[in-house]
Order: C-alpha cells, then sequence, then structure tokens
C-alpha cells in the first residue's frame, strides 16, 4: 500500500485543497462541454490543441503511477486521487460522505459525465459510488475495510442529477462488518446494495502506518481473505 507522510497542518491542506479543488471542478466542467457542446469543427480543432497544451504543462512534473494516500501526523487522510471522492480526481463527481449517528450520508449531482440510458445514470456509477459508500461506512477510526462482496439490486433508472446515498451497518462478525447501502433520487431508491466488508488480516494497524509515513517500519498489506 502508498502510504507517505505529509508533515503539514490543517490550514496547509486547506491552501492546497484551495488551488486543486477549483482545477479539478473546472476539468470536470471541461468534460461536461466537451460531451454536450454543439460548436463547429473548427471549434473543437482550436479547443484541442488549447488542451493539448494545458496537458504538457501539467506533464512537466509528475507522480508515476496513482496518486496514492498521504497522512499528515495527526493521520488525517487525503486520498485525493480517488475514482469516487478524489480532490484532483476530475473522473469522481465528487461525493463527499459523513457519519451522523451510525449512517452514512452523502449527496452529489450527477451530469452527463455519468450517463448510460439516455437521460440516466449508468449502473457502473451506481455501483461505483456504492463500493466508495460500503466502505467508509464500514470504517472504523479511519482504518479501512476492503469490499468482499457487493452485491448490488437496481429497482428502477436513476435520472441524471442530484441524489442522495445512505449507508449503515447490519452486523458483524470477526473481520467481517455488513452493510447496506441505498442510492435514491426525489422520489425513492432507485438502487441499494448490500456488502460483506473485511478487515484484512495482516493489514498494518493504525502504530504501525503511523511509524511508516514518518519514516520507520514500512507495513505490508495481504489481499483480503474472509
Amino acid at each position: 500500500m502508498d502510504f507517505r507522510l505529509e508533515d503539514i497542518d490543517d490550514a496547509e491542506i486547506a491552501r492546497r485543497l484551495s488551488i486543486v479543488e477549483p482545477l479539478t471542478d473546472s476539468v470536470r466542467d471541461l468534460v461536461d462541454a466537451v460531451i454536450r457542446t454543439e460548436v463547429d469543427d473548427a471549434e473543437l480543432i482550436a479547443a484541442r490543441t488549447a488542451i493539448e497544451a494545458i496537458v504538457t504543462r501539467l506533464r512537466a512534473r509528475q507522480k508515476d503511477k496513482g496518486y496514492g494516500v498521504a497522512f499528515t501526523r495527526d493521520f488525517t487522510g487525503m486520498p485525493w486521487g480517488n475514482a469516487a471522492t478524489g480532490a484532483r480526481n476530475a473522473v469522481a463527481p465528487p461525493l463527499r460522505l459523513s457519519k451522523v449517528d451510525g449512517v452514512t450520508r452523502g449527496d452529489v449531482v450527477l451530469g452527463a459525465a455519468y450517463e448510460g440510458p439516455g437521460g440516466h445514470v449508468h449502473g457502473g456509477i451506481a455501483a461505483l459510488l456504492l463500493d466508495q459508500l460500503v466502505g467508509e461506512t464500514a470504517a472504523a477510526d479511519n482504518m479501512p475495510s476492503f469490499t468482499g462482496t457487493l452485491t448490488v439490486r437496481y429497482l428502477r433508472p436513476t435520472p441524471l442529477g442530484p441524489v442522495t446515498l445512505t449507508g449503515r451497518v447490519t452486523g458483524t462478525e470477526g473481520r467481517k462488518t455488513f452493510v447496506h447501502g441505498e442510492l435514491s433520487d426525489a422520489d425513492g431508491v432507485t438502487v441499494e446494495a448490500d456488502a460483506v466488508m473485511i478487515r484484512p488480516k495482516s493489514f498494518p494497524s493504525r502504530d504501525q502506518i503511523s511509524a511508516a509515513i514518518t519514516g520507520h517500519d514500512t507495513p505490508t498489506a495481504d489481499k483480503p481473505t474472509p
């Protein structure tokens, strides 16, 4: 697992987010504009040339592979490349989740970039968001559980637009946590899921991760097993 230390405080996190989140939002706007534009070919070619120039500027200095997961010394995680929630990832809607009284909840708007059947959300996007939901619902003390199984039931098509996700833990058994999640529009639940989340047997403890990100032992993690 790619854990690394970012020796920064909350103020520096906020400062960095104030720069990258608007950039990511602009890229999301670009994706939406490309999907829905009806300008002529000359405008499309000019836009491509401008975009290619920006890509070249951004690639002047970049990380290898993915973004990974950075932690501060007080164990604040920054999974900014995450496909569902990443602050740097324009693929992410982005989903923002919070836990209150045992219920994990988030609201997000799904626009043209997430379309499957005309005017409706792609089923794979619904599954992606529900997978993120059940993972964050099962997590305790900022320590992750991995998805063992995710059973998704599509009750009816989900129209593009605002949706709400809710998740709750329904039981535990050893390293397993059972979670139920729902995706809803204004008229009720459109997709629901039940998951078995597994805390990996040899996943590093909080103390081990803390030691790793401060330059001591490097933790290792096996694939999750039931």
